[in-house]
């Protein structure tokens, strides 16, 4: 990953539930711009519902959600312990202006576990486009932005916004799921 570590956004930890008789759900806890952000989300699958989650975490980052061009996953071997590559490929939010609307960004990640390949390559992809010139900064002032915006309001409860206080609860999508 290119740029300071404050610009980059990092996946914290992610849980999903999926079924052939529920919907899929998951939700994310993702650090950039020196906040927590967090989301749930639901999808028609456990990888949708997981760029779904972090598509609501960063939509005070982003300004909307990134249009997906491409996923791609190749095997890398034969058998049932083989890894997995995802390739994935996104273009600005449509709400992006001037600048922040142009380009093709992608990311990539490897792992047994295809689900987390996939949420990770994502998350590649999006700090390929923070890492763009035009988006240099957007994590620290949508930081800025919550802290002033949402902060003083809930400074008492320990959340700002979307931010997650490192001493919050975690999020518990069992009892999501069995709502």
């Amino acid at each position: 990953m290119s740029g300071a570590r404050g610009t980059q956004v990092q996946l914290e930890r992610w849980t999903v539930t999926s079924g052939s008789s529920a919907s899929s759900r998951a939700a994310v806890v993702l650090r950039a711009g020196g906040r927590d952000w967090q989301a749930s989300a639901e999808g028609n699958g456990p990888v949708d519902a997981l760029c779904r989650a972090v598509d609501a975490a960063l939509a005070p980052l982003l300004g909307g959600r990134p249009v997906l061009l491409s996923f791609d996953i190749h095997a890398l071997a034969e058998g049932p312990d083989a890894e997995g590559r995802v390739t994935v490929a996104i273009a600005p939010p449509p709400t992006a202006a001037a600048e922040r609307a142009e380009g093709r960004h992608g990311g990539e990640a490897t792992s047994v576990n295809i689900v987390a390949a996939s949420v990770e390559a994502y998350v590649a992809a999006l700090n390929a486009l923070l890492s763009d010139p035009a988006w240099a900064g957007a994590a620290v002032a949508a930081a800025q932005r919550e802290a002033v915006s949402g902060g003083l309001a809930a400074a008492d409860q320990g959340t700002a916004g979307t931010h997650l206080d490192q001493d919050a609860e975690p999020i518990d999508t069992m009892d999501w799921f069995n709502r």
